[in-house]
This record gives C-alpha cells, sequence and structure tokens, in this order.
C-alpha cells in the first residue's frame, strides 16, 4: 500500500504562495459591483424562489476559507466569504449591530477566470431589497 503524507506537501506551499499574491477582497468587491449588488433567481433553504436580491452596497465581506480542487481535467480556486450587513443602516437607531447575513462563495480557475458562484443568504436581513 502506498502511503503519502500531505502535512508537508507542496500543494499547501502552492496555496500559501496563492493566497499571499492574491487580493481577495479585491476578487469579491469586483463580483458584487460586476453583478449590481444584485443575486438573481435565487432559491433558499425553503425552496422559495426569489427573482432578484439586491444587496445593500454597504455591505461588507470576510475571506474565511479558501481552498484549491484538482479533477482529471482542471484545477480551481475556491473562496468562501462571509457577508455581513449593518443594521443602522436600516432602523437608524444606537443600538444597532453587525451581523452575519449570508456567504458567498466565488470558483475561480487556473488562469483567475471566474467559473461560479454560490450564495446562501438570510433573506430576512431588513436591507435586502427582494422581488
Amino acid at each position: 500500500m502506498t502511503r503519502l503524507e500531505l502535512k508537508n506537501h507542496q500543494v499547501w506551499r502552492d496555496l500559501t504562495e496563492i493566497l499571499e499574491n492574491l487580493d481577495a477582497n479585491i476578487l469579491v468587491q469586483e463580483h458584487l459591483e460586476q453583478s449590481d449588488y444584485k443575486v438573481c433567481g435565487y432559491w433558499d433553504e425553503q425552496d422559495e424562489y426569489y427573482e432578484t436580491i439586491t444587496l445593500p452596497r454597504t455591505l461588507k465581506t470576510e475571506l474565511v476559507s479558501s481552498s484549491i480542487g484538482v479533477t482529471h481535467t482542471e484545477r480551481f480556486l475556491k473562496l468562501k466569504f462571509s457577508l455581513i450587513g449593518d443594521s443602522a443602516n436600516v432602523t437608524q437607531e444606537p443600538n444597532h449591530h453587525i451581523q452575519k447575513i449570508g456567504e458567498l462563495v466565488l470558483v475561480y480557475d487556473e488562469n483567475l477566470e471566474f467559473v461560479d458562484e454560490n450564495w446562501l443568504l438570510d433573506v430576512d436581513f431588513p436591507m435586502f431589497e427582494i422581488s
């Protein structure tokens, strides 16, 4: 039986180098701007369909995980972001709070070209415009 130990494998050094030279915040901001802060054709966890969900322009993002994937024919980079909103912009109350309002996963190919996205949104967040 062949034993492969990944703990010190080159793949981790490669991923670290990629992430050190990549500004994930720029990628997610470009993606949000290109989509005009709109998510179209969204199905929530209760199988309810939303034609368009417009996200607040004050939305903050935070990279929470990154991974690389390899298939027989392709390689890709997956970046997972938390989406963070501030209820003060809606309620104008002094007791506002910042909360996680969803997640966004962006997938890029080995040429750093956009491949796919996956959204998980709290559709009850008051700053979303839903249609």
